[in-house]
């Protein structure tokens, strides 16, 4: 089994009661291992901010459908928080003896889109990986086989209730006929990484219109005949 030094995650979860009718839920994350570190908090399942450690700044990833939420002096106490938690990391480690971390693998990667793919026209490609322990896992994205990192971005792992957690990974793009994306992901409970194939393919033609407009003419069709039988029916009983 591989072996990797413990991370302490720091989990704060709670409801917020706006009315009788209307519950919301918040959640608070902070972690670390001896390399990495993570400070974030959600909303109702959705990410709103999260402490980018690399360009030392917040990010407040938020969906357009919400009321955009800023929170003030976040980012210092996100690096304050990883102070703390390093120094609680080392005094666990060393009290357990750096015992063994359990993994749990992925699961295969979802490729799909943002929006209905047009061609020629701007969309994002969207890489879904759930299930795994510990986070993150690492995302790789080809074009035509070729290695691509312009216009690509992978949000902080998010927690599921069974303590697994998700994360998704982004690629915007330009879809031309014939394109082969690839989202390849990489994690420590992996032999080898995952990958999934996505390409560009011609739409087919829509043939609702078409069927609709032949069974149109096919029912009116039918009520003239049928018109006409018990016409000509009725003028000969006459």
């Amino acid at each position: 089994m591989k072996m990797m030094k413990m991370m302490v995650v720091l989990v704060f979860s709670g409801l917020l009661c706006v009315s009788a009718d209307d519950r919301h839920g918040n959640l608070e994350i902070s972690g670390c291992s001896d390399s990495d570190g993570e400070d974030m908090y959600g909303l109702d399942g959705e990410e709103v901010w999260y402490a980018d450690f690399i360009n030392k700044r917040g990010v407040e990833p938020q969906p357009s459908f919400i009321d955009h939420i800023t929170i003030p002096g976040a980012y210092e106490a996100a690096v304050a928080n990883q102070q703390i938690c390093r120094s609680n990391l080392k005094v666990i480690l060393q009290a357990l003896k750096n015992p063994p971390v359990e993994l749990n693998a992925p699961s295969s990667p979802m490729v799909y889109t943002k929006e209905a793919v047009e061609l020629r026209e701007k969309n994002t490609l969207i890489c879904y990986v759930t299930g795994f322990y510990p986070a993150p896992v690492i995302f790789s994205w080809t074009k035509n086989g070729e290695n691509v990192t312009e216009g690509s971005s992978t949000n902080v792992p998010y927690p599921n209730k069974d303590g697994s957690f998700n994360q998704f990974s982004r690629l915007d793009f330009i879809p031309q006929l014939g394109d082969i994306y690839s989202c390849t992901v990489n994690h420590l409970a992996l032999d080898q990484p995952l990958t999934r194939i996505w390409g560009v393919t011609a739409p087919e033609p829509s043939i609702g219109p078409a069927v609709f407009c032949d069974v149109g003419v096919t029912v009116g069709l039918l009520g003239v005949a049928a018109g006409i039988f018990f016409f000509i029916k009725g003028h000969k009983r006459s």
